[in-house]
């Protein structure tokens, strides 16, 4: 696989994530009037460069993406704007897709340095049934790797978490665990439902407490109606995501030896997901490493991402029409470049 491709495919991977054959039903948001051009909305330049923002948001809306929001933050500046029929405030409330998957692997990862969960304990042990009895013993740091192995989940369909999960497993055939990287959003169900066994509370009520209320995320939530659950159905704000992930990166969320695995990759093949749920990608043309997550829900595709050290912090999110995947991600890679760019 080229580098191209490789960084193709750590930008859009969650993209899909979410759509698990098909099913989630997307509410798109309602079409507004469009405004004439590019909104900033605040901005700080610093060394952020506003010309390339601004026309990584220009021509909104296409024909493949109809509206879009950034933000840039860090210590080299700052910068928000909006473009095409996101005619919203940029810091309202919009569904986050499997960028929640961070927030249950923040979770999972905080247990196992409490001492109650292992990365080595298997499904099998802490919940016994779930899985088909023929499946060889995965582990919960293959889950958040995603390196379970588990088949794609083509007969997935909508219930509690663990009728979507049964769902998923009733047809195809898994591979080796720990031997490939396979994203797969039931990897997360499983997560969310181990989170629930291990604690005796709700994965909601454990996120929230752990990390929603600590860092004061008032805007954050998991809606009851969305049973994209741990693995995408959380809700947020371009403002509390940057400070969720200005806190994970920093270290305040998990003790030293998890916050280190926070930054391991599993010694698989072509692996792209660390034992934290990030993704690590190399921007194009000599571009920054950068870690993050993306993910699409209720007609949002939105990503957040950053430098190791924080220089920058990219949110963005948009609204895409569906008809050209190919085209939206040419999108965001260039909202990602402005973004990081200098």
């Amino acid at each position: 696989m080229t580098n191209s491709r490789i960084s193709k495919a750590r930008w859009t991977v969650a993209v899909a994530g979410l759509a698990l054959a098909g099913v989630v039903g997307a509410t798109v948001p309602a079409a507004a009037a469009a405004p004439p051009a590019v909104t900033a909305v605040a901005a700080q330049h610093g060394h952020v460069d506003p010309v390339a923002l601004r026309a990584a948001l220009a021509g909104l809306p296409d024909d493949y993406v109809r509206g879009a929001m950034i933000r840039v933050t860090g210590r080299e500046g700052r910068w928000t704007g909006t473009a095409g029929e996101w005619t919203r405030p940029a810091e309202a409330p919009f569904a986050i897709g499997s960028i929640t998957k961070l927030f249950t692997s923040t979770v999972a990862l905080q247990l196992v340095g409490e001492g109650r969960l292992a990365l080595d304990d298997t499904v099998q042990e802490l919940l016994p049934g779930l899985l088909p009895a023929s499946y060889e013993p995965i582990t919960v740091g293959q889950l958040l790797s995603h390196t379970s192995g588990l088949q794609k989940p083509e007969c997935v369909r909508p219930g509690t978490p663990v009728e979507v999960v049964t769902s998923a497993v009733s047809c195809g055939t898994p591979t080796a665990p720990g031997k490939t990287v396979q994203y797969n959003g039931i990897n997360y169900f499983i997560a969310g439902l181990v989170v629930e066994k291990v604690t005796g509370r709700s994965y909601a009520e454990e996120v929230h407490d752990r990390v929603l209320r600590p860092l004061g995320l008032r805007h954050t939530s998991l809606p009851a109606d969305d049973w994209a659950w741990a693995e995408g159905g959380m809700v947020s704000t371009a403002p509390e995501l940057t400070r969720f992930m200005n806190a994970l990166m920093r270290g305040r969320l998990l003790r030293p030896a998890e916050q280190k695995l926070l930054f391991t990759t599993p010694s698989v093949p072509d692996a792209s997901f660390s034992y934290g749920g990030l993704t690590r990608t190399r921007l194009p043309n000599n571009g920054p490493l950068v870690w993050g997550k993306t993910g699409t829900n209720r007609g949002y595709t939105s990503g957040v991402f950053a430098t190791p050290d924080l220089r920058r912090v990219l949110v963005y999110s948009m609204l895409p029409t569906g008809k050209n995947g190919d085209e939206e991600f040419k999108r965001i890679m260039r909202m990602a470049q402005a973004a990081f760019k200098g």
